[in-house]
């Protein structure tokens, strides 16, 4: 017998399970919560895939790191949330971004999700997102950075950043791009710096 770990080795689209209440998730989820797992749902939609590779985590934690050097350095009050799990049993939705931040105090979600996307396929992620409210995400894709902000009708893809309305997103781009890591925080710090 195979277990979800081995099926999922060498696969890059995630495992779909559609069809389960709420409750049928929750015991699922009970089942295969274990490491090298990530679990979303949405409308009785289970995904399951395996954790993020290097490409995924190196950009990931670049645009966090470039994030919190810009929060710290502008002053603004922010908890980082990391990939805290985000559920709404009346949504009938759970969802883990790979980063997101709390701006301000006293906030229950996130104001701010981020994903990076390297494989495709999966459960509707903005509209998971929706269900719980989050004012804006963003999705790393291809080298480009799309934004979501969102209103009365959903989501809408902006231009920059409603949360960080200041913060310059061609330079964020440039040094998620830069191969160096010390190179790339280098540069953004000096240029924030000049502000």
């Amino acid at each position: 017998m195979t277990t979800t770990l081995e099926r999922l080795e060498g696969i890059d689209e995630p495992i779909l399970i559609d069809e389960l209440s709420w409750r049928e998730f929750k015991v699922v989820e009970q089942l295969l919560s274990r490491p090298g797992v990530r679990l979303s749902f949405l409308d009785g939609v289970l995904e399951i895939r395996r954790m993020p590779g290097e490409k995924h985590e190196t950009i990931k934690e670049r645009i966090g790191s470039l994030l919190d050097l810009y929060l710290l350095q502008m002053g603004i009050d922010y908890q980082p949330t990391g990939s805290m799990t985000l559920e709404s049993p009346s949504g009938l939705v759970k969802r883990e971004a790979d980063k997101s931040y709390k701006l301000g105090p006293n906030r229950e979600f996130p104001d701010l999700a981020v994903e990076v996307v390297v494989t495709s396929g999966g459960i509707n992620k903005l509209e998971a997102y929706k269900r719980l409210q989050i004012p804006e995400v963003w999705f790393w894709e291809n080298g480009a950075l799309r934004m979501y902000w969102l209103g009365a009708d959903g989501y809408a893809e902006v231009d920059r950043s409603f949360v960080l309305p200041d913060l310059d997103i061609v330079l964020l781009v440039r040094c998620i791009t830069i191969e160096n890591h010390l190179q790339a925080m280098r540069e953004f710090k000096q240029t924030i710096q000049s502000f």
